[in-house]
């Protein structure tokens, strides 16, 4: 299995630069008149809104940490999951990356795992995956957009509400900050089928 996953990202890895050779081709035929740079363009904006392209820019970052083993979480009735010492869930980081959407995000990682159409975040038993990706404590999610308008908007929010009810309760840890340059990577692009009928 080790060896197959080994072999899944080298050729993952291959085919990612393959694409970015093949897009820098493009560019290049396509930014010498008027048709083609409106085409790129277009083409910049799908890319932003499928998170194909990767992004640096102005932002918000909101840090969660999970408390982990705490005095209160030796009492069951306090677990949010019983048996279980974990605080943060799947449903959590989800309501936060929403209300960052809303809040005016252009483009949003987790824990360095870049959000996009096709991408989620699940609990699967103890662990929380972000596109398939386990992810763990502390939780950092990098939004680029306008920090300030942002900002405004997002401690307002259902997310931030729902993380300061967890850290008066539970003792997560919440950090909501603004920076310049931040960087995200471009998600993983995977190739889209459509169904069609065969025959008359």
């Amino acid at each position: 299995m080790r060896s197959a996953e080994g072999t899944t990202e080298h050729l993952t890895r291959r085919r990612d630069d393959l694409a970015g050779q093949v897009d820098d081709i493009q560019r290049r035929q396509l930014r010498d008149d008027a048709t083609g740079r409106q085409l790129l363009s277009g083409l910049d904006a799908l890319s932003l809104a499928a998170a194909t392209t990767a992004v640096i820019g102005p932002g918000l970052t909101v840090t969660v940490t999970d408390p982990g083993m705490g005095r209160d979480l030796t009492d069951v009735s306090k677990q949010r999951v019983q048996g279980s010492r974990q605080i943060i869930l799947d449903r959590d980081l989800q309501l936060v990356v929403n209300s960052l959407w809303a809040s005016g995000a252009e483009a949003i990682s987790v824990a360095g795992v870049r959000m996009g159409p096709n991408v989620t975040i699940r609990q699967a038993g103890g662990a929380i995956l972000v596109d398939n990706h386990p992810v763990s404590s502390p939780y950092s999610i990098l939004a680029v957009g306008p920090p300030n308008t942002m900002r405004d908007t997002f401690d307002h929010s259902s997310g931030l509400h729902r993380l300061r009810l967890l850290e008066a309760s539970y003792g997560v840890g919440v950090s909501v900050s603004n920076g310049d340059g931040l960087s995200l990577p471009a998600s993983t692009v995977r190739e889209i089928k459509f169904a069609k009928q065969i025959g008359p």
